[in-house]
């Protein structure tokens, strides 16, 4: 098998393409022969060095693929054999080749394809969680959807307008005729708006009722500010930690010390009818029940055409620096893919 790894952390080009006997299915396992590879910005993190919950480098990073099951483990049905899936992996998402527990396994509808169904696990249950069952939008809610051209981001407009929410966005200008076509209704370029006075000007003053925000930082604090009573604020990154191609430890303290630590206190939420939240996928790979509840859901979703991913760009294993370069450089409207 051919493995993307992390030796140490660094630039893009720190990644490296190495060759390993493939691996054998353990009890509860299955193997799949994969065909596409996510890329998501926790392995920016990742290759950073700074993604809390990393294994020691060196390591091979990727939260989700798609291909075909080629072999089975020990208390694991033969009838997997040869089907085509969709995996959730804990890190080792970046090879050819990979072994999961059953139940992160799921069968592909079969008009979605392997890129996109391995552009699907990991926005879109991140989507969901902060749409739909953590941050409770309803119809004629009002959401604020901070990178809205990004992978969840994306994925997120989607599930709102499935239950008829309004919908901002902040984005690059570049973005913005993009995702007016996919049903935002008011874009805000961050990069040259105050997205607090923009917001208050759409909302004439009442804010929103549900805010997903994966910048962090200061940015938490402003989208606090934003919410009207009854309001949520879902938190599902620290991108503001991430400011260069390399490891910056002023830019990680920063993040933090500007983040909202006393607005959050329980005295301040009960007083102002706020809610908070966190959403971190990569901890609920093990809770097999909901992890199945919640994809049935979805991939019910992409059946009924409410769901789609979008793609950005797909890159091959020998290009995995460049597929790490153009989400940096804020290239992508979509998700980003490694192919074998």
């Amino acid at each position: 098998m051919r493995q993307i790894w992390i030796p140490k952390a660094g630039l893009p080009e720190v990644l490296e393409l190495r060759e390993a006997a493939d691996p054998l299915p353990r009890q509860g396992e299955v193997r799949i022969r994969v065909e596409a590879a996510g890329v998501n910005f926790a392995d920016i993190v990742a290759r950073l060095g700074l993604y809390p919950d990393l294994p020691p480098m060196p390591v091979v990073p990727g939260y989700e693929v798609a291909g075909r099951i080629d072999a089975v483990g020990e208390g694991v049905g033969v009838d997997w054999i040869g089907r085509d899936i969709l995996a959730c992996t804990r890190f080792g998402g970046y090879s050819d080749v990979v072994c999961v527990p059953e139940h992160q396994a799921f069968a592909r509808p079969a008009e979605m394809s392997a890129e996109q169904g391995a552009a699907f696990p990991v926005n879109y249950l991140t989507a969901y969680l902060l749409i739909e069952l953590m941050g409770g939008l309803g119809s004629g809610e009002t959401v604020l959807i901070h990178s809205a051209g990004g992978g969840v981001g994306i994925a997120a407009i989607q599930l709102a307008r499935r239950i008829g929410a309004r919908i901002i966005g902040t984005a690059s200008a570049a973005k913005h005729d993009f995702l007016k076509s996919i049903g935002v209704e008011h874009c805000i370029d961050y990069t040259t708006e105050d997205f607090v006075k923009r917001v208050r000007e759409l909302t004439g003053g009442d804010g929103v009722e549900l805010v997903i925000d994966p910048v962090g930082g200061a940015s938490f604090k402003k989208s606090f500010q934003l919410l009207a009573p009854s309001g949520r604020l879902g938190m599902f990154g620290m991108s503001a930690s991430v400011t260069g191609k390399t490891r910056s430890r002023l830019a990680v303290l920063k993040a933090a010390l500007s983040a909202p630590w006393f607005q959050f206190n329980p005295f301040a939420l009960i007083q102002h009818n706020k809610g908070v939240f966190g959403v971190n996928l990569g901890h609920l790979w093990h809770h097999a029940n909901r992890l199945s509840a919640w994809m049935e859901v979805l991939l019910q979703y992409y059946r009924l055409s409410v769901t789609r991913p979008v793609i950005a760009a797909s890159f091959s294993f020998e290009q995995a620096a460049e597929a790490h370069h153009y989400i940096q450089d804020r290239k992508n409207i979509g998700k980003v893919l490694l192919v074998p």
